[in-house]
């Protein structure tokens, strides 16, 4: 007999199938003028596949109709099957997307992840508006140091640039330890997440910070810290840039990045360079 149960965090359906993957350190330059825009996959393919004609997807399926039910905070995760069948699935909206966005999201996610890794059983696909995880490995509330990757923008910065990189760096700080903080109350879309701006002369900073909401607020400070860590190489004297792995990510830009709980979208060209793992 299999049984099932669903709750408004995680959710666990007996079923079917396996999952896993894996990715190296990328950078790239932002894309331009695009609505949830698609920034970047991976397949793992060290983490196995599936037959074609298996149940796999159809499984699949199961767990993110699930998740797509209840978008109302932006996150949802779940599992299908157990032992050695078991699928995980976690997506994640940015917390200043509409539910509908988000669920429209979902479906691009899956439709996305399903066209560019084939027979995958672990992929991770990254979009503007959210990220969908799939995984054959419980990975609820630990932190994927292993795939992440970089966007900056193509235009540098003019005048000081020492300082403008120290102001970013201290905004970015500011926000996390806002999207960090204990007080924080969960079940809703800002949880883990904050943005703000800081005024740089005539010009204005604008950033971003979140994380999974399934990480623990002292996880998401630690798993904050190590992509800020990342900053010098990946936007050193760039007007705006980001790092995203699968449980956090930041951006800034020099353009307005949020309007009325919404993001702007992309600014420049995207290129994808293989860095080393």
């Amino acid at each position: 007999m299999s049984s099932s149960s669903v709750s408004k965090r995680f959710f666990s359906v007996s079923i079917l199938a396996v999952v896993t993957l894996q990715l190296p350190f990328i950078q790239s330059v932002l894309s331009l003028n695009q609505t949830n825009a698609y920034l970047q996959h991976v397949c793992i393919k060290s983490d196995g596949t599936y037959k074609s004609e298996s149940s796999y997807e159809s499984s699949v399926k199961v767990i993110l109709d699930f998740i797509g039910a209840d978008l109302d905070y932006g996150f949802g995760s779940g599992s299908v099957g157990s032992n050695g069948s078991a699928i995980y699935a976690k997506f994640q909206c940015r917390g200043d997307t509409s539910e509908s966005k988000c669920r429209s999201c979902l479906t691009t996610a899956f439709s996305g992840i399903r066209r560019l890794c084939h027979n995958n059983k672990r992929r991770i696909i990254w979009y503007d508006n959210c990220i969908l995880d799939l995984s054959s490995i419980y990975t609820y509330g630990e932190i994927d140091n292993k795939h992440i990757f970089y966007l900056y923008n193509a235009k540098d910065v003019n005048g000081d640039t020492k300082s403008f990189n120290k102001n970013t760096r201290a905004l970015l700080y500011k926000l996390k330890e806002k999207a960090s903080r204990k007080e924080q109350k969960p079940y809703r879309k800002d949880y883990m997440y904050a943005a703000g701006e800081e005024s740089l002369g005539k010009m204005k900073l604008y950033a971003m910070v979140q994380c999974t909401q399934d990480l623990s607020v002292k996880n998401c400070s630690v798993c904050l810290d190590g992509i800020m860590a990342k900053l010098p190489r990946c936007c050193n004297g760039k007007q705006g840039g980001r790092v995203l792995n699968p449980n956090c990510n930041f951006r800034y830009e020099l353009t307005l990045l949020y309007k009325l709980k919404r993001l702007s979208n992309e600014s420049s060209k995207k290129k994808d360079i293989p860095l080393e793992n």
